[in-house]
């Protein structure tokens, strides 16, 4: 009897253990829980945590909210110019709203094959109204960003694309020399361009300080003999005055003068004859 009843409680307990279990389950970070009854969605969580329902009558499907990364296949596309150009990207994506998802896609592939038309066709677009030049230079991230503010349609299937990102986008090596050196050839062109304009600029401000320093030249030039012509009067008139002031002084200054004359006249290499009785004879003389 004793054995009897230990195995019945025993089964007793696995038995709740497998009700309980059936009616647990768990919801973890980053995921979602859509609860069905009948095929019918009746409830939506969220937020983690451990969660009940009717065994056999209920089930759960688990939904990763998480961001994931979808790497799109390379693929050829035209630019504006008609220029073909490889292109090959990745999506960053996640599921927003889970219920919708749910109606809509049901499953991550189908979801990614939904990610993979629409990034696609946006790419394509943006690339196509774009010159090959504005494509090359939109590597610094701008033309990634057209891309991801092209994709729309994606909340209809309660998915988000939060990003677009390009691996590569290069041209193909057929005709990539060719558009290179044409490439190169057009910044040549911009750089004289930038050239010349320099050199002109340069020449107008050199021809601007050269006029400036003239007129300024010249009036200095101007100011110089004005104030040589002040001195040179100044210099006459204190020289008539002390000349004509009397006869001692008049005799002074021409002897002053005749010294000058024989300095000059000694300096330069030459001869001079002077009378005994002139005063220049007896100072020359040191008598």
């Amino acid at each position: 009897m004793k054995t009897g009843i230990k195995v019945a409680v025993r089964i007793l307990a696995i038995v709740a253990i497998l009700v309980v279990s059936s009616m647990v389950y768990v919801v973890k970070p980053n995921e979602s829980a859509l609860v069905k009854q009948f095929g019918r969605v009746v409830a939506v969580h969220s937020e983690p945590g451990i969660y009940f329902k009717i065994p056999v009558i209920q089930d759960v499907n688990q939904i990763n909210t998480a961001e994931r990364l979808y790497d799109l296949e390379a693929s050829d596309v035209i630019t504006s110019d008609k220029k073909t150009m490889i292109a090959d990207c990745f999506a960053i994506w996640k599921v927003e709203d889970p219920l919708k998802f749910y109606q809509t896609l049901t499953s991550p592939s189908m979801a990614e094959s939904r990610i993979d038309v629409s990034v696609y066709n946006s790419m394509k677009n943006v690339i196509s109204s774009t010159p090959q030049t504005q494509v090359i230079s939109g590597k610094d991230g701008s033309l990634s960003m057209s891309i991801l503010e092209s994709i729309d349609g994606m909340d209809n299937y309660g998915i988000t694309v939060s990003d677009v990102e390009m691996k590569l986008l290069d041209l193909p090596e057929d005709n990539k020399d060719s558009v290179y050196q044409r490439m190169i050839s057009e910044r040549n062109v911009i750089s004289a361009q930038y050239t010349a304009e320099g050199k002109q600029q340069a020449k107008e401000i050199t021809n601007q300080v050269d006029s400036t320093v003239r007129v300024m030249l010249s009036e200095a030039q101007t100011e110089a003999a004005q104030l040589e012509a002040e001195g040179d009067a100044q210099y006459y008139a204190t020289l008539a005055e002390a000349y004509n002031s009397s006869d001692e002084a008049r005799a002074f200054y021409q002897f002053i003068i005749g010294l000058d004359a024989v300095k000059t006249s000694l300096e330069n290499g030459g001869t001079i004859v002077i009378d005994e009785s002139s005063p220049l004879y007896s100072v020359i003389q040191n008598r």
